[in-house]
């Protein structure tokens, strides 16, 4: 087990133009963030500027036999981490990204296995973190998280990303 204060090795980049195999950056992510091999993560998948995780229910129940909501927050948090880091490494860049602010909206128990989707709040966000980066060499980016059990959406959440420049 990782020391406090001590970084994970970073994954090295993928080839241009290859984009990351997500088993492996799944893989890696588990081993440099302790708390995820327990979260329920079966999956992640890219549907177009969407990235979405496929979870188990089971390792997240509260006291009801729904969904934690520490978890489900946890969940957000870090699928919007993964989002910008996985945007960034296919622009070529090694990063660190810190979550400044975060929210969540809690709209229905989550009663089942679910689906968690992320994608940046509008369509010129990844745009604008590309120039921010250009003309500052960090950036910020907003991206909105939302939680289907089925097709109940269940929780809806919104973070801000830093882009720290680069070390």
């Amino acid at each position: 087990m990782r020391s406090p204060g001590i970084p994970h090795p970073r994954l090295p980049l993928p080839d241009a133009e290859q984009g990351d195999d997500l088993a492996a950056f799944q893989a890696w992510l588990e081993e440099a963030i302790p708390l995820l091999p327990h979260l329920g993560l079966e999956g992640m998948a890219w549907q177009d500027d969407m990235l979405v995780w496929e979870l188990r229910l089971a390792p997240n129940l509260n006291d009801k036999g729904t969904g934690f909501g520490g978890s489900l927050t946890a969940q957000s948090t870090l699928i919007g981490w993964s989002w910008t880091t996985l945007w960034l490494r296919a622009q070529g860049r090694q990063q660190d990204v810190v979550v400044t602010e975060a929210s969540q909206r809690f709209l229905a128990p989550v009663r089942g296995d679910y689906r968690l989707e992320c994608r940046p709040q509008d369509k010129y966000a990844a745009a604008g973190l590309s120039e921010q980066l250009a003309d500052r060499g960090k950036g910020r980016i907003t991206l909105v998280q939302r939680l289907y059990c089925d097709r109940t959406l269940c929780l809806e959440a919104c973070g801000d990303y830093a882009v720290l420049p680069a070390r």
